[in-house]
């Protein structure tokens, strides 16, 4: 069976997190969205279609993998949402059914599994294939009870459970001689049987491994220092630097290359990203490239004890949550001691700095104290990004740098009020 992941047009719900990647490029749990289904159902081959503004840089980074370019050769084909979080069950009902078959879950299409060619007039609109006016002519269907994520916070109140989840799908690397992790004798185990260390990890004097309400899974390279205390479900990705005194408190993803300090609580960092000081990272999302200065706090809960309001693609959305932090897209920079209310959003390239509190929406490209905004100038923006990525060897290519400027563009409306640059 071959997969093709589409991403719908319910993309714009998880800006600014998505402006430069597909949203089932998103992590939630150990893995993103994508490695959970290519996980579970183990295609022949997979394709994925991206909103067009990201075909360019997805198809750089996902070499031999056709990007936008529909699958017509009439063989076992399974179209599928790429905003499903992929489980066991879900993938053996989607593997089970074969033939022509329509996936719903209530008014939502979870995908479409043919061995029809794809119409000619969806090539050139790919992200149709799963809308209701395509999908009409099913007769079967099968209703699946699957978590189809609609914003970032659903990501994030997943997390715990997915990270549970993923601990069953984790393979253990095949250890090759000396490459053993690294443990002082002092390190304290609860629940070893729960706790996985990768290969060439560093676990730290005084380290506190809490396994009791969930698993931890460390990835390879990993440099716990002295003293830091994590508590599962959580996990940690490959090459991160988790610094003395550190406490990752439940439901809490690292990505990989990133370092932290502090206390991080129920949030999800994507990867390549600094927390590396003292501050409260709470219910939040960050991208990647993101750097929050020392003292950065969030707030995740309002005094009135009310759910958290978001403002999501220029509208207000209430989440429903009660305890909802910051979520930041890529290459956010914020100050020293600078503190963020409920539900803030911050877009891509923005600086944000003194103690203040700024708008809960800041535009991408802003630069500003407090309600002072300014919008970035895009060349700066574009010499940071470089300087940032270069320091862990990623390259900031052409195809990376014409998206930044894509964003740039696509947002000006959001900085219209704004006239002076930094």
């Amino acid at each position: 069976m071959h997969i093709c992941i589409i991403e719908d047009d319910s993309s714009r719900n998880f800006y600014p997190l998505a402006y430069l990647r597909p949203v089932y490029d998103l992590r939630c749990g150990v893995f993103t969205l994508r490695e959970k289904i290519l996980a579970h159902l183990a295609p022949s081959g997979y394709s994925m279609v991206v909103r067009p503004m990201l075909s360019s840089l997805v198809s750089e980074e996902n070499p031999g993998v056709p990007v936008n370019t529909l699958p017509n050769h009439g063989k076992d084909t399974l179209f599928l949402n790429g905003r499903v979080i992929m489980n066991r069950e879900i993938a053996r009902i989607l593997r089970k059914e074969k033939g022509e078959v329509l996936f719903t879950s209530g008014k939502s299409v979870v995908g479409l599994r043919t061995t029809r060619e794809v119409p000619s007039h969806l090539r050139g609109t790919p992200a149709s294939l799963l809308s209701p006016d395509h999908t009409a002519g099913f007769i079967r269907r099968v209703e699946l009870e699957v978590t189809l994520a609609e914003y970032p916070w659903d990501l994030l109140y997943a997390n715990g459970d997915e990270i549970v989840r993923d601990a069953g799908i984790v393979q253990p690397a095949r250890r090759k001689r000396g490459s053993a992790a690294r443990i002082h004798k002092s390190v304290v185990f609860i629940r070893r049987t729960r706790i996985r260390v990768g290969d060439k990890s560093v676990l730290g004097a005084g380290v506190v491994l809490d396994a009791s309400e969930g698993p931890i899974l460390i990835g390879t390279g990993v440099i716990v220092q002295p003293h830091a205390v994590i508590q599962g479900p959580a996990s940690i990705g490959d090459g991160t630097l988790v610094k003395s005194g550190t406490r990752i408190n439940p439901h809490t993803t690292v990505g990989p290359v990133c370092k932290v300090a502090g206390e991080i609580e129920h949030s999800i960092i994507q990867g390549y990203a600094n927390k590396a000081h003292e501050g409260y990272l709470g219910h939040s999302f960050l991208g990647s490239w993101v750097n929050l200065g020392a003292g950065t706090t969030t707030s995740n809960l309002k005094n009135t004890y009310g759910t958290v309001k978001a403002l999501v693609n220029g509208r207000s959305v209430d989440s429903g949550k009660m305890f909802l932090g910051l979520t930041a897209g890529d290459h956010v920079k914020t100050g020293i001691n600078a503190t963020l209310d409920t539900g803030t959003m911050i877009g891509v390239s923005s600086n944000i700095f003194g103690t203040e509190l700024p708008p809960k929406y800041v535009p991408s490209f802003s630069w500003g104290s407090g309600r002072t905004l300014v919008p970035y100038d895009l060349s700066r923006a574009l010499l940071v990004a470089d300087r940032v990525m270069a320091r862990r060897s990623v390259p900031c290519t052409e195809a990376y740098s014409n998206l930044l400027k894509d964003i740039f563009r696509m947002t000006l409306h959001e900085r219209a009020g704004d006239t002076a640059t930094v």
